[in-house]
């Protein structure tokens, strides 16, 4: 069948149109299927530029509210107590970075809207302040700055390479252990149960200092240690300046003397040394000659009853041993964002640094607490000394001088408390990285003139001290924190993709192998390790150049999470005021979840109104990679420009105190 064909012509006075209309299919109604008109048209274009300017006042809205947010934090922080005179040096130099790379960006931007070629513009064609302002700058950025970026960056990469290399190897050799099995080995039959006279004498130790929230569920689990009560003494060493901490503390140990345990309270009125004086003061009484072991456990730290009969025994028949060290676990890990990024690196810490060097080196950095130590061990090498903030690793190195060896049991673990805030977590970090520098600059000299092998020598001042402890945090934050933004500015000495992207993901996933239930958190620890990179060179510097914050000492602050060895005590004696069930402990959440519960019931009045605080260094590197990250968006870089737009906000978060808890 033909296709039909309809023609249709409109006369008028001056022209004529035809229309020819083909098809089966032929619409009734051919105006409906004519071209939009100039009116439509028209009113598409002003839908969208509403839409446009509704986007823009949703932008503008929330641009005000974080301002006046910011604002009202600025009025409301305590940025005087954060941040002491003595500290504003990196601070001035970070701000003086921020303030260059504004004016560049405001160049560049210009430049990119006006497409300005310095290679095609002649001396000659120069017009108006800004362009030639612009050719000057490029001029002195290619003759003088970029060689010497770039030459500092060539080195920090390769600090970068040789420091992944280090964590490469250490992961080999946990890999190697896991597929071997190995682990020290003991007596089993090491002692008669049956006879308390064959168990040695174990004086244990709990330094503490104010430590309201933990000291009853901390003494509670050393007090039911599982060893023969007339062999073990317990120390309780008070610093606290708090007369009622005083007398909460000395009530407790008197219950439990009460009960038949053999606990002693000890106070000191004048807190020199820190935890050095304290546990210094305790070994100098005349009873602790009778003493062959002592355990030390920090406040929040609460051991299992068996950690005795799971540590002494490795001491028997090898008197070489100097220290057993158990693991740490911790009972808040999942609390907050925080404390799942600290769970990742200590795992990592202990699985596989302390681990392999202690399986294979036979030596590593004592922890301070949930270790045993041979007590002539200590006298040997000198003991508690108060000439740093570490005297824990102080007492390490000069125990492994001496000849003394070291075992780390990744099997016993002992449960402790992580911090939940910001402000917590940065004063225990900045404590952690200032102190070895200072060990260093003191125990070099002993180093090198030690009797001890040269690989031994080289262990601790290549690996121990500069590898792990200085070049870690100096690379770490010069590199991604200053060169990279910076190369945004000098593209000359731009870094290659592998070096911000592919060799740190790598590392970042080693590091989560210990703790396989974070890998969903593997951007926000990378992005977070290179955030907390400022208070890790701001530290080892203080320490390097013994600074006044080098010798600063803050107690952690705690929340008194509890773990399940001190449950049974504790919530008995909970369950007798307040008619609760009664708390057996086993191996389930429940128990910590009603103890908790109890704790809420008791004291609701005590909870405080807490608030954020501000830290300007974060935010003014904040304020500096987003700068760059703009920059980069300018010259497509991809890559570089997402990890600045995430850097930057990373440190915007942890500069705004929006990570973890916030202290009252």
């Amino acid at each position: 069948m033909a296709p039909s064909s309809v023609v249709l012509t409109i006369e008028k006075p001056s022209n004529f149109s035809l229309v020819e209309i083909t098809g089966s299919k032929t619409s009734m109604f051919p105006e409906k299927e004519k071209a939009a008109s100039p009116k439509q048209f028209t009113w598409v274009l002003l839908l969208k530029v509403h839409r446009a300017l509704a986007c823009l006042s949703w932008l503008a809205t929330g641009a005000w509210t974080v301002f006046v947010a910011a604002k009202k934090r600025l009025a409301l922080s305590e940025i005087k107590e954060e941040e002491p005179t003595n500290r504003g040096r990196l601070y001035r130099f970070i701000r003086a970075f921020v303030f260059i790379s504004i004016v560049a960006l405001f160049m560049e931007v210009i430049a990119h809207f006006k497409k300005w070629n310095l290679n095609l513009i002649q001396p000659l064609e120069v017009q108006g302040l800004v362009q030639w302002s612009y050719m000057a700058w490029l001029s002195f950025r290619v003759d003088y700055i970029a060689p010497l970026v770039l030459i500092l960056s060539k080195f920090c990469i390769v600090l970068f390479l040789i420091q992944s290399l280090d964590r490469l190897f250490l992961c080999f050799g946990c890999f190697w252990i896991k597929h071997k099995k190995l682990k020290p080995e003991m007596d089993a039959d090491a002692y008669d149960i049956e006879d308390g006279s064959s168990f040695p004498m174990v004086l244990v130790q709990i330094p503490m200092c104010n430590e309201k929230e933990v000291y009853a569920q901390s003494i509670s689990a050393v007090c039911q240690l599982d060893w023969p009560r007339e062999r073990l003494l317990i120390q309780v060493l008070d610093d606290s300046d708090d007369e009622n901490v005083q007398l909460l503390i000395k009530n407790e140990v008197s219950s439990w003397n009460q009960k038949g345990v053999n606990i002693i309270y000890r106070h000191r009125f004048v807190r020199t040394g820190y935890k050095a004086g304290n546990l210094k003061s305790a070994m100098a009484c005349d009873y602790v000659k009778d003493y062959e072991f002592v355990a030390i456990f920090d406040a929040d730290f609460q051991p299992n009853p068996d950690f005795l009969k799971q540590t002494i025994p490795h001491f028997k028949g090898n008197p070489e041993v100097g220290l057993v060290q158990a693991r740490w676990s911790f009972v808040n890990k999942d609390e907050n964002l925080l404390t799942r990024l600290q769970n990742i690196n200590l795992c990592f810490h202990f699985e596989v640094e302390q681990q392999v060097n202690g399986l294979f080196l036979e030596f590593f950095g004592f922890n301070g607490t949930a270790g045993v130590w041979r007590i002539k061990a200590l006298e040997e090498s000198g003991g508690w000394l108060e000439r740093t903030t570490v005297e824990d690793m102080d007492i390490a190195v000069r125990a492994h001088l001496h000849g003394w060896k070291f075992i780390f049991l990744n099997d016993v673990k002992v449960p402790c408390e992580l911090p939940e805030s910001y402000q917590a977590y940065k004063k225990q970090q900045h404590r952690w990285h200032s102190g070895p520098m200072q060990l260093f600059r003191l125990c070099l000299p002993a180093i090198v003139t030690s009797k001890m092998g040269i690989w031994k020598k080289a262990n601790l001042i290549f690996l121990f001290f500069l590898l792990r402890k200085l070049i870690l945090p100096f690379y770490s934050f010069t590199l991604f924190c200053i060169i990279l933004p910076l190369t945004m500015f000098i593209p000359e000495a731009e870094l290659p993709v592998w070096v911000i992207c592919y060799i740190p993901i790598f590392m970042s996933l080693l590091n989560i192998l210990p703790a396989p239930k974070s890998f969903p958190f593997l951007v926000p620890y990378l992005l977070f390790e290179n955030t907390m990179s400022v208070t890790k060179f701001n530290a080892m510097v203080s320490g390097l150049f013994q600074l006044g914050s080098a010798y600063e000492w803050v107690v952690t602050k705690k929340t008194g999470r509890s773990s399940e060895s001190d449950l049974l005590a504790m919530a008995e004696k909970e369950s007798k005021s307040s008619n609760q069930e009664k708390i057996q402990r086993r191996l389930s959440e429940s128990g910590l979840e009603m103890l908790s519960k109890v704790k809420e019931q008791k004291a609701p009045h005590l909870k405080k109104k807490k608030r954020n605080r501000l830290y300007r260094k974060e935010l003014a590197l904040a304020f500096l990679l987003l700068t760059a990250s703009a920059r980069s968006l300018l010259s497509a870089h991809g890559v570089h420009f997402y990890f600045l737009l995430f850097q930057g906000l990373s440190f915007l978060v942890v500069g705004l105190d929006l990570i973890g808890e916030q202290m009252s």
